[in-house]
């Protein structure tokens, strides 16, 4: 009788503390806590600082090596969720994930995995955040929000304009498309695997090179669709030095990490640099203007020898300066023998 007394009241004291865990909505490591007694630590209901002691061990990472048993959903994809954090999550991701949470949601079949602490630690937090995501209001405001300040960008648009002087008859390929877009641009309703979705108050970018074709040779209605127009200025020296410099992975350092994997250390110098946005602009000026494109040309013929030799090489520093780049691409500039260098 005394045993049957004593697992009632901590099977009681189990359950009491996972429904507070659940109903005051407190953070996730209570919870975990609940799912460690479940799987035999047994702690004293009584015995509160017991209990204190093993929630600050949890909490400093004492506990992350212990393996537990784990039911998860079937098939289950994890997503990026997190909580509080500088690397939350909005509107427009959720809408990315609908298919998977729906797949989740929607799942019966569970699936017991053993995994340490550490690891069913996302686990446990992901699924508790995706139980208190209503996928229908969800749904709901992305459908809004795309139809008030939704934004579509249509690049390469020249791609499906034919210039008037080498058209001959009707060109189904190109002016098909434009008449398909066309009333899509104008405002209609658009049916998609999330409802209907209005495009009256839609804003419609678009964008393109117009080297072979004018936008004067698009339709007559979707040039009344896209009445802005504005013209960009081709790359200097000075921006395709920033695209250089400036991005986390731009060229330089994509060509050091790819060096690096043979063993060779690469090191450009600012003059080196310098000269490397110099002769990029130089070439879009004379031969023909690619724009940012032109960079990889460019730094590629200066690290064409060094690339070819990488495995003989193995260990060594390489320092690119200006007289590096001058001697591989110098010769070029001299000659005006720039064909090489065209993409």
């Amino acid at each position: 009788m005394w045993r049957y007394t004593r697992c009632s009241k901590l099977l009681w004291c189990k359950l009491r503390f996972l429904m507070r865990c659940y109903m005051s909505n407190i953070s996730h490591c209570n919870r975990d806590l609940g799912l460690l007694w479940w799987q035999g630590e047994s702690p004293v209901p009584e015995a509160r600082v017991d209990y204190e002691a093993f929630r600050q061990l949890y909490r400093d990472g004492a506990l992350d090596n212990r393996k537990i048993q784990l039911d998860i959903p079937d098939g289950r994809s994890r997503l990026p969720l997190e909580i509080g954090g500088a690397s939350g999550f909005g509107v427009n991701e959720l809408v990315f994930r609908l298919p998977q949470m729906e797949k989740f949601l929607k799942s019966q079949r569970m699936e017991r995995m053993e995994i340490t602490i550490a690891d069913a630690k996302p686990i446990l937090r992901e699924i508790e955040m995706e139980k208190r995501l209503n996928l229908d209001q969800i749904t709901k405001d992305a459908i809004m929000l795309a139809e008030s300040d939704g934004i579509v960008f249509i690049d390469e648009i020249d791609k499906i304009v034919t210039n008037h002087e080498t058209r001959y008859g009707a060109d189904a390929s190109s002016e098909g498309v434009q008449r398909d877009l066309l009333p899509i641009i104008e405002g209609s309703v658009v049916s998609t695997k999330y409802g209907n979705v209005n495009t009256d108050h839609i804003l419609f970018i678009c964008s393109g090179a117009f080297h072979s074709c004018k936008p004067s040779d698009m339709l007559a209605e979707l040039q009344g669709r896209l009445p802005i127009r504005v013209e960009l200025k081709g790359l200097g020296r000075e921006d395709l030095y920033r695209i250089l410099t400036e991005p986390e992975t731009n060229i330089i350092r994509q060509q050091q990490l790819l060096m690096k994997t043979e063993d060779i250390h690469l090191v450009f110098t600012d003059d080196a640099i310098e000269e490397l946005a110099k002769v990029a602009a130089e070439v879009n000026r004379s031969v023909d203007n690619i724009g940012a494109r032109r960079l990889h040309t460019v730094v590629e013929r200066v690290v064409e020898d060094i690339s070819f030799h990488a495995p003989e090489r193995s260990g060594e520093t390489y320092t690119i300066d200006k007289e590096s780049v001058q001697r591989a691409v110098g010769d070029f500039l001299k000659k005006a023998d720039l064909s090489r260098f065209v993409l």
